[in-house]
């Protein structure tokens, strides 16, 4: 175990150094962030308020080759140095993206999305053809949504026709497209005319800049170039497949686990810059003759946000070594990949909000980061389906979890190792999560336990465990979504609480913030619990064992104080370049 000072995961563009990578990882992601500061932050905000398009940034990163060699596996790279599909590194550089603003981190989102259902089809023309419009600076984009079924994939309008060479012609809208105005490799689902079931479904590879390739217009007020684009009769060759029947559907899905998983470190960057900028801010704004950090609700505001962030970084960087050892008897990611998606996402929206109420009308200024963050945050947690969609996802894992664990898993180390993360793109079939097994959770919490918000906590874990075993929801409720989402609230934070505390023993975290963690973990749960309570489906038993797990934190004045303290210390500790 090596320990860390706290201040030292928070990322930091004035000493990152990106030492856990190769030099020429590193080199890229300096390079990346020298982009950024050299810009500057008047033309940052300045652009996003002009609502200008970030072709500056796309010309950079193809110059730079940093897409190509961030999002290219080495088996179609052609020998390209440092390239490779590294989950790790990947995540480095969305939380650095997401620190200079969600429109910078979109592209390069939608991107991995765009290239999902190439990089896992058998198709090596296709794969090629990819691999090099990468090498020349192409960005990708992802064509599943339509605008009348959304993400629902049984009900698609982009239509196959057959065409006597043996090819199609595809024609049809998709809606809500990322980069769909410049995206030279774009994955557009559809079905084949005149054919029923599973077997209908394909994915084949299009490019934007066809004239068959209609871009009806942006449909979002923003830097942010989010298409509507209509096919007409766009001819679709052999060479274009990349999957059909079951294999298309199986590579929608497992697209999302692959790229979804990006969103949380985005919050986290928009998170960080937004936590410096507030409390540079507050910290040197005296307001009756006090610094405004001497007000008691602005402390216990600060001290949250902070606490929260640390508690996503601690998660999130964990959520990665499971992704990166996965395999086709390890599928545990699947539920940490949920997790990172609707609980980080949401905590970046609890964080960012408690700052922007402590820095009030600096919040709303064009020249504040946080104007930018408090408004585009909200994103996050609405992309790669909803709050509610990714909850009912984390509730098939449940019982396995918390009832039947298994002790054939290995201990999984920190993996910043250099490397494919190829089975990402060899999932599998996307179905069967209800048999995927979880390592025990117990020993995890036991050895914290004497940590008092620790020890607080699992005592409400154990409610949970008494509901589910003495008033097990019944069929009605079970179907019941809006009961089925207040429970999954409850599980989540156990398995949100383990990652944190594996984490944290990993890098050495002291005790004091790992205890202040549980003093927010122990109130979220007391919500879900009471919002459980209040359901109009819940029975008498279980209002009662809901109830009976509200616990108060352990007040800790002293270790309250401690965590103030770091936070104030950051006053001052980055501002971007003007």
């Amino acid at each position: 175990m090596t320990s860390v000072a706290a201040s030292e995961l928070l990322f930091d563009p004035n000493r990152y150094s990106g030492e856990q990578f190769d030099e020429g990882s590193r080199q890229l992601l300096r390079d990346t962030i020298d982009w950024f500061e050299s810009r500057g932050k008047v033309r940052l905000l300045a652009d996003y308020h002009k609502k200008v398009f970030y072709q500056d940034f796309l010309d950079f990163a193809a110059e730079k080759g940093l897409f190509s060699t961030f999002l290219t596996p080495s088996r179609d790279a052609d020998g390209k140095p440092f390239a490779r599909w590294d989950t790790a590194r990947i995540a480095a550089l969305s939380e650095i993206l997401g620190f200079y603003g969600l429109n910078y981190w979109y592209p390069w989102q939608v991107t991995i999305l765009g290239l999902g259902p190439v990089w896992q089809s058998g198709n090596d023309n296709a794969r090629k053809r990819a691999a090099e419009a990468l090498d020349a600076g192409a960005v990708g984009a992802f064509g599943l949504s339509e605008k009348e079924h959304g993400a629902d994939i049984y009900s698609s309008d982009m239509v196959l026709t057959p065409t006597a060479d043996g090819g199609y012609t595809a024609t049809g809208g998709k809606y809500y497209i990322g980069n769909g105005n410049c995206a030279r490799i774009v994955s557009v689902f559809g079905r084949i005319e005149g054919v029923e079931g599973p077997d209908q479904y394909v994915f084949f590879l299009a490019d934007s800049q066809r004239d068959e390739f209609e871009v009806v217009k942006n449909i979002v007020p923003s830097q942010m170039y989010v298409a509507e684009f209509r096919l007409q009769d766009y001819p679709v060759a052999a060479e274009d497949i990349l999957h059909v029947g079951d294999e298309a559907f199986s590579a929608a899905l497992n697209t999302v686990n692959i790229g979804k998983f990006n969103l949380c470190f985005g919050g986290i960057g928009m998170t960080t810059h937004s936590l410096y900028e507030a409390i540079t801010h507050a910290h040197n704004r005296i307001l009756f003759g006090k610094p405004v950090t001497t007000f008691p609700h602005v402390r216990r505001q600060f001290v949250d946000a902070y606490t929260r962030l640390y508690a996503m970084r601690l998660f999130s960087d964990r959520a990665v070594d499971y992704f990166r050892t996965a395999g086709p008897d390890d599928r545990r990611y699947l539920l940490f990949n949920p997790i990172t998606k609707m609980k980080v996402t949401t905590e970046a929206q609890k964080s960012i909000a408690l700052l922007a109420d402590i820095v009030a009308a600096k919040g709303f200024e064009t020249d504040s980061y946080l104007a930018v963050a408090k408004t585009d945050v909200d994103g996050l947690p609405k992309l790669e389906g909803t709050v509610a969609v990714n909850l009912a996802l984390i509730a098939k894992f449940m019982p396995a979890y918390l009832f039947n664990p298994s002790d054939a898993y290995a201990d999984v180390p920190t993996r910043t190792d250099p490397g494919d993360d190829e089975f990402l793109f060899r999932q599998g079939p996307a179905r069967g999560l209800s048999k995927v097994q979880f390592h025990p959770w117990r020993p995890v919490y036991e050895r914290s336990r004497h940590l008092p918000n620790v020890a607080r906590f699992l005592e409400q874990v154990e409610g949970l465990i008494t509901l589910l075993t003495e008033a097990t929801p019944d069929a009605n409720q079970q179907r019941d979504i809006d009961f089925g989402l207040a429970l999954t609230e409850m599980f989540t934070l156990v398995v949100y609480g383990q990652l944190i505390l594996e984490q944290a023993a990993i890098v050495g975290v002291d005790d004091v913030l790992v205890d202040q963690i549980f003093d927010i973990l122990i109130r979220d749960f007391d919500a879900a619990a009471l919002d459980l309570y209040g359901k109009s489906s819940s029975s008498e038993a279980q209002q009662r064992i809901a109830l009976d797990a509200i616990r108060k934190p352990v007040v800790d004045q002293e270790r309250f104080d401690d965590i103030l303290a770091r936070v104030i210390a950051l006053s001052g500790a980055y501002e971007m370049r003007p």
